[in-house]
């Protein structure tokens, strides 16, 4: 693990032709077994974190339910500040420690909608958040361990840059297909097999029909 950074785990559910959710934003892949198996391992994180476009279509709590344990802190990837005021997130930020990574992009009433609230804002990048710089922040505040959950364009981005560490993905027994539907990651391709990451197969578990894969990179 790189000392200016936290080690990160990419986590999520996908279908057997590797999607997250169809195209009208179903992402229900999970079965009763794996929520407890992800909510374990939310327990043990420091943070967690997804981007926008995750909270605006989900509305998600990303706290610890299911098991006993700490939730960890809820870190959102927004560029312009869009979180609705009205989400889970902001909503329940009294309760729970919560940061919005914003870019510089971000507007004066949008930085203004954040501030009535009791969360952490931290600022980085020109057009989108900078996410080194912010692993190096979050990485100063003594949190060690991140849960990435997506969606596809955070989770690319994390393999694009080199940042994740390890790979936790359930794979559920459902084919979505679908150009439309959201894949595990979005955005630019990789050209040839060598440019991908070099992951070793860690372990493995059987959850009646789901399976739950554990890389790490070589």
């Amino acid at each position: 693990m790189e000392k200016s950074k936290p080690y990160i785990i990419l986590s999520a559910a996908i279908s057997l032709d590797g999607k997250i959710a169809t195209k009208t934003g179903d992402s229900k892949l999970s079965s009763h077994q794996d929520f407890i198996r992800l909510h374990k391992l939310r327990s043990t994180v420091d943070g967690i974190l997804v981007g926008k476009n995750t909270v605006m279509k989900d509305d998600p709590l990303l706290t610890v339910r299911y098991v006993k344990g700490k939730n960890p802190i809820r870190i959102i990837l927004d560029s312009k500040g869009e979180i609705s005021s009205k989400s889970k997130i902001l909503q329940t930020s009294y309760e729970f420690p919560t940061v919005i990574a914003v870019s510089k992009q971000i507007s004066k009433s949008n930085l203004e909608k954040l501030s009535k609230f009791p969360i952490e804002v931290i600022i980085t990048g020109e057009n989108s958040v900078n996410i080194k710089s912010l692993l190096k922040k979050l990485s100063k505040k003594k949190i060690t361990t991140i849960l990435v959950e997506g969606g596809g364009s955070t989770n690319w981005e994390f393999i694009k840059q080199n940042l994740f560490d390890e790979l936790v993905l359930t794979i559920s027994p459902y084919l979505i297909g679908g150009n439309d539907a959201v894949s595990f990651v979005q955005g630019s391709v990789v050209s040839k097999i060598p440019e991908s990451p070099n992951l070793r197969l860690k372990s493995f578990k059987r959850l009646k029909n789901h399976l739950v894969l554990n890389y790490v990179k070589v």
